[in-house]
């Protein structure tokens, strides 16, 4: 009895459930970003769960939607959950730095420094001279992990601060030179501790 008067009072209605509906959109919409990212890195397992789960809240976060459709208030928090949940989405998208890079780099000081600090670092390296506006140039082409990507920057800034480069996602690769990743229980360790570094 008391939870029938519950559901049915005030404060569930204009409170309560508003949140409930905020916080299924935000979990959806989260993981419908990540889906994403999971289809175009082509992750064939991964994907399909996650759209499953998704499409589970979804319908209940829609469901309450259509029994109170003269709640203003749920309107808003629907909207606002998606919102929310693109931004999450993204955040964890991003700290997961999942798939592999191309990072091309275009300098006209002699590369031969930096291409050495990139192949002790184990990272396979592609040189060709070419010819710019201002004269010769070096075209670097390097396929990297993402996660990997801030400490390639770091040495390309550190042999050249004015060099151009660009970065490209690369949807599949066949062969490739990479730094060996590390055993999986100390993987797992540092992301935590890089996560929670960045969350400071």
């Amino acid at each position: 009895m008391f939870e029938v008067e519950f559901l049915n009072s005030d404060i569930f209605r204009w409170i309560i459930l508003p949140l409930l509906i905020f916080a299924a959109r935000v979990v959806d919409v989260s993981l419908g970003t990540i889906r994403i990212v999971f289809v175009s890195k082509g992750k064939k397992t991964l994907a399909p769960i996650f759209g499953f789960i998704e499409v589970i809240i979804w319908l209940l976060a829609i469901s309450q939607i259509i029994r109170n459709l003269d709640n203003v208030i749920c309107y808003i928090a629907y909207g606002g959950g998606f919102a929310m949940g693109t931004f999450v989405g993204l955040l964890i998208e991003e700290r997961l730095a999942l798939g592999t890079l191309l990072i091309r780099v275009i300098t006209r000081m002699n590369a031969r420094d930096l291409i050495a600090s990139l192949r002790t670092q184990h990272y396979g390296v592609t040189s060709i001279p070419a010819m710019g506006p201002e004269g010769d140039v070096n075209v670097i082409y390097s396929v990297i992990r993402r996660e990997d990507l801030k400490k390639v920057i770091d040495i390309i800034k550190r042999f050249n601060p004015n060099a151009f480069y660009s970065i490209e996602d690369v949807k599949f690769v066949s062969e490739g030179i990479f730094p060996l990743k590390q055993p999986a229980s100390r993987w797992y360790l540092q992301s935590a501790l890089r996560w929670w570094r960045k969350g400071k």
